[in-house]
C-alpha cells in the first residue's frame, strides 16, 4: 500500500505507439511508387511525422509535471461501428483529460460559430482554409468512451450515475503542439476557448483545471484502476497503411499479365506483354456517390449516414467483394453490412 500513498510523479501504463511502425512502411513502400504515389506518399510521411513531433512534445511536459497521475498513449477503441484512436489519457484523482495532439503548420483562427481556419503562406501569397474541427473530434472519442464506460456497468443504478457523471469527470481538450503556431481565438465562445491550449500551458490547465474541480479526490489504487480499465479495452489497430497506394504501383513481373504467342521462327516463342486494365477510379467512385445519393433520398436520411466520405474511400481501398471483405472495412459492421451490403458487393465487383 505504500507505493500508493507516496506517488508524486507521472506513471505512464502505455507509451508505445505504432505511428512509428507506420512510418517505416511508408518509407519502405517509396521505391515501389510511380510519380503520382510519391507525391502523395511523402505528403502523408510529412503529416505523419508532424503528427509524431507533436505528440512527444506532449510526453515531454507530461513527464516533466511532477504530477501524480496515470498516462496511456496511443489508446484504439471500439464498439459496433465506432472507433476512436485517442492519443493521450491522463488519469488524475479527480479527472481524466482526454488530449487530442495537433501539430498544425500555419496559424490557426476559430470564429464565433466554432469553425477552425488556417492560414498559411507560400511565396508571399496567403491561403485560408478550413479544417475539420479537433473539438468536435475530440469530442465524439469522449462520447465513445462514455458509451464503454456506462456498459461496463452491471445494473441500472450504477448505469444511470456512471452516464450522470460521465461529463463531470471527464475533460477533453485539444492540445496545439507546433510553437510557431499563432492562434487567435478572440471571437470564439468562451467554453470553445478552454478547449484548446498550446502544449506550453498543458500542465498548468491540468493544475487549475484540477484545483476548480469540486469532485472528492480518490485514491491513487482507485486512480490506477481508472486508467487500467480503459488499457484493458484498447485493443490494437490492425490496418494495412499500404493499401491505400496500391493504384500507384509500379508492376512487377508478378503483377503483369503473360500473353504467349507463337511464332514459327527458329522454333522459338515470342512472350508478348500485356499489363492488366486498371481499376477506373473515378467511374467507381461516382457510382458509390450516386448509389449513396438515391438511397439517401429514399429512406429520407441524409447521405453520410448510408456510408461517409471517409467509408468511400476505404471501400475504393479495399475493394470489397463479399459480405466479409465489407466487414474488414472500417465503419461498415453488421447493420450496414446487411441493410447495404449486397448493393455495395455488386458495384465493387463491376470493378474488381
Amino acid at each position: 500500500m505504500g507505493f500508493f500513498n507516496n506517488m508524486k510523479e507521472p506513471v505512464f501504463l502505455k507509451e508505445s505507439s505504432n505511428a512509428k511502425e507506420q512510418l517505416k512502411l511508408l518509407k519502405d513502400l517509396e521505391p515501389h511508387l510511380n510519380a503520382e504515389g510519391i507525391k502523395i506518399l511523402k505528403q502523408d510521411i510529412k503529416n505523419l511525422e508532424y503528427g509524431i513531433t507533436g505528440e512527444k512534445k506532449i510526453e515531454f511536459e507530461l513527464k516533466n509535471s511532477h504530477m501524480p497521475m496515470y498516462v496511456l498513449h496511443d489508446i484504439y477503441l471500439e464498439d459496433g461501428d465506432l472507433s476512436a484512436q485517442i492519443d493521450y489519457l491522463v488519469f488524475t484523482k479527480k479527472l481524466c483529460f482526454i488530449i487530442e495532439s495537433k501539430n498544425l503548420y500555419g496559424n490557426i483562427e476559430i470564429n464565433n460559430a466554432g469553425d477552425f481556419i488556417r492560414t498559411t503562406e507560400f511565396n508571399r501569397r496567403k491561403k485560408k482554409e478550413g479544417v475539420y474541427s479537433p473539438i468536435t473530434q475530440n469530442q465524439r472519442h469522449m462520447d465513445l468512451m462514455k458509451k464503454i464506460r456506462v456498459n461496463s456497468k452491471r445494473n441500472l443504478l450504477t448505469k444511470s450515475l456512471s452516464k450522470r457523471n460521465f461529463e463531470e469527470s471527464n475533460k477533453p481538450v485539444v492540445v496545439l503542439s507546433n510553437p510557431k503556431t499563432i492562434l487567435n481565438a478572440k471571437f470564439a465562445k468562451k467554453e470553445v476557448k478552454e478547449k484548446v491550449i498550446r502544449a506550453d500551458q498543458l500542465v498548468k490547465y491540468i493544475k487549475d483545471t484540477y484545483k476548480q474541480s469540486n469532485r472528492i479526490a480518490i485514491s491513487e489504487k482507485d486512480m490506477l484502476m481508472w486508467a487500467q480499465s480503459y488499457k484493458d479495452v484498447h485493443k490494437d489497430s490492425v490496418k494495412d497503411y499500404t493499401k491505400k497506394y496500391e493504384p500507384y504501383k509500379v508492376p512487377t513481373n508478378q503483377q503483369i499479365v503473360k500473353k504467349v504467342v507463337s511464332h514459327k521462327s527458329e522454333d522459338k516463342f515470342m512472350p508478348i506483354m500485356q499489363k492488366a486494365a486498371p481499376i477506373n477510379k473515378t467511374n467507381l467512385y461516382e457510382e458509390l456517390k450516386t448509389y449513396r445519393l438515391n438511397k439517401s433520398r429514399e429512406e429520407n436520411f441524409k447521405a453520410y449516414t448510408i456510408f461517409t466520405n471517409k467509408q468511400l474511400e476505404a471501400l475504393v481501398e479495399k475493394m470489397p467483394t463479399t459480405k466479409d471483405d465489407l466487414l474488414a472495412v472500417e465503419g461498415f459492421g453488421e447493420t450496414k453490412a446487411n441493410k447495404y451490403g449486397l448493393d455495395i458487393v455488386r458495384i465493387m465487383r463491376k470493378y474488381s
